[in-house]
């Protein structure tokens, strides 16, 4: 039965790579697999999806504008449909790949981050977290040796940035993976980031 899969981890825990590994096999069975990259997703040139460790592969590029049910059957169906960059998927094109499993019945494998510089969930991270069939947590290890389960975005000379728009592609020139306690050293984050929540909290159980 085909499932969507939603792989999600820190930065450079090798969610490409395990892509790109993912399609090999699926080659290798003499199977056909389709690769969908967001446009917005273009360091390595457009279409191209590249993994640290020097795997690449053309991808077919989508805008977050585009059907991704009508793009999965714009030709031959695929055995396969792998998402590099998930994070980048819009609400509705999460819903779109829905589709190509449930009605298609075509496996859909998602691999991306689960949450921006500041700890919030991108919103195509959101909603495949919300309607997958199968999570799967790629790890990766924080410089202290814990578990990295945050990324902190640095600027130009290495200090951490805390504002700025959610999307900002880089590499590690940009970002580092740390653990949660690390992220809250680094970016300061304390008190003051779940203050607003708990005074809704609080506002709401009045009444």
């Amino acid at each position: 039965m085909a499932k969507l899969y939603f792989y999600y981890s820190a930065m450079n825990a090798g969610k490409t790579t395990t892509l790109l590994q993912s399609a090999y096999n699926y080659h290798e069975r003499s199977m056909t697999t389709l690769i969908l990259t967001p446009l917005v997703n273009n360091r390595d040139g457009e279409g191209v999806v590249a993994s640290r460790i020097g795997l690449t592969a053309q991808g077919r590029v989508f805008d977050p504008s585009e059907d991704l049910f009508a793009v999965v059957g714009e030709g031959d169906m695929p055995h396969c449909v792998l998402v590099d960059e998930a994070q980048f998927l819009t609400k509705a094109q999460v819903w779109q790949l829905t589709d190509v499993v449930d009605r298609l019945g075509i496996p859909v494998l998602a691999y991306g981050l689960r949450t921006d510089f500041r700890g919030e969930l991108f919103e195509g991270s959101q909603h495949l977290l919300a309607w997958a069939d199968a999570l799967v947590e790629i790890k990766t290890i924080c410089h202290t040796g814990r578990k990295a389960t945050m990324v902190v975005r640095t600027d130009a000379d290495g200090n951490p940035v805390t504002g700025g728009p959610q999307i900002e592609i880089g590499g590690d020139e940009r970002y580092i993976s740390v653990s949660r306690s690390e992220y809250k050293r680094i970016t300061g984050a304390g008190e003051q980031a779940v203050a607003p929540a708990r005074q809704v909290g609080t506002d709401a159980g009045r009444g």
